[in-house]
């Protein structure tokens, strides 16, 4: 019995390879090790019986099938069947050893390739996604994406605020953490296929324990879809709460965001023009769960209700005005208050996301 070349995991979780080809324990050694893995190979069954049972994945070489349908071994889920063709008793050695998957290589390296990063991650995450933007101009979309962030990481949260309007000038700057190294969209117009998450965290930004994904100084990219996916499935794999910045103007990738979204938060003003431009960016939006926040004063009597009841929407917040967030903010002070107006909604929407979550 001899690893393969790879960062070992605890032998509880790592995954074992019973085989005595050399070709296929090259193979699936060379596929492990991209994967940040090493392989417990076992060239028989005595060397494999140890680790059946606490493998994390176990994949069986089409050579020793028989010999493990024949030992009887207890059944255990996470084995595939590894092999070269579909010659040969291959299905029917499937079902005698349980396995839930068929790998021909090299075709199916891919497949094995994700199988393996899944088993490296660990126990899968799944992040909420929450869509902020903004029903005018001036609403306070961005400041309020920044401040939902934040407060999502005060509260123990693994955090990525993401900005996906080229066109805002970079939701950074809201931070005061323009100059943060770390990359920013223009550095990941190359992402395909699966990113892994801790990769992506640590390349990115972060102010105190929050990532953040911005856009550069530079002249605006239209980042391709398939690095868009790439990154922000990433994300929701890596982050327990992705909160994404989303433009007015929608786009392909803000329907990638909608897509995966679990709420949109639509962000106006307490005015008439407030409530007739959320009206058309709200028709621009899928059937996805969209909440109202109305920023006041509510002059004239135009009350949060009244627009939410004109919007046919859900009223989530009435965002009361904060003496001195908006001055702090034009000082590239982030809005990082613990107590007030803001952070009490923001703490409110975070409470309904865990009550979704948990329903």
């Amino acid at each position: 019995m001899k690893p393969n070349v790879g960062t070992p995991l605890d032998v509880r979780s790592a995954p074992l390879l019973v085989s005595a080809n050399p070709d296929v324990i090259d193979s699936v050694g060379r596929v492990a090790a991209a994967a940040g893995l090493q392989c417990v190979v076992a060239t028989g069954l005595a060397d494999a019986q140890p680790h059946w049972s606490r493998a994390g994945l176990v994949l069986v070489g089409v050579d020793l099938a028989p010999e493990l349908a024949a030992a009887g071994l207890t059944r255990r889920g996470d084995v595939v069947l590894v092999c070269d063709s579909d010659t040969g008793p291959v299905w029917r050695l499937a079902v005698e050893i349980g396995a839930e998957h068929v790998a021909f290589l090299p075709t199916a390296e891919a497949w094995l390739s994700d199988r393996l990063a899944d088993l490296a991650e660990g126990p899968p995450r799944r992040g909420l996604v929450v869509a902020v933007i903004g029903g005018r101009g001036g609403a306070g979309a961005s400041t309020l994406a920044v401040s939902l962030a934040l407060t999502s990481t005060r509260q123990g949260r693994r955090t990525l605020l993401c900005d996906a309007d080229p066109l805002g000038g970079g939701i950074d700057l809201l931070l005061g953490a323009e100059d943060a190294p770390g990359l920013r969209w223009p550095g990941l117009l190359d992402a395909r296929g699966r990113v892994a998450p801790e990769s992506l965290r640590q390349a990115l930004p972060a102010v105190s324990e929050l990532t953040v994904l911005a856009w550069d100084r530079g002249d605006p990219v239209e980042v391709p879809i398939p690095a868009f996916r790439s990154v922000l499935d990433s994300a929701i794999r890596g982050f327990d709460l992705v909160v994404m910045d989303l433009p007015r103007a929608l786009g392909p990738a803000a329907d990638e965001v909608l897509a995966r979204t679990r709420r949109t938060l639509l962000v106006t003003t307490a005015d008439i023009r407030g409530a007739a431009s959320a009206a058309r960016v709200l028709a621009r939006l899928p059937l996805v769960d969209v909440g109202l926040i109305v920023r006041g004063p509510a002059p004239g009597g135009l009350t949060p209700e009244l627009i939410a009841e004109s919007l046919d929407l859900p009223l989530i917040g009435y965002l009361r005005p904060e003496p001195g967030l908006a001055e702090g903010v034009e000082r590239g002070e982030p809005p990082m208050r613990a107590r007030g107006p803001l952070a009490d909604l923001c703490a409110a929407v975070l409470r309904d996301l865990d009550l979704a979550r948990a329903a």
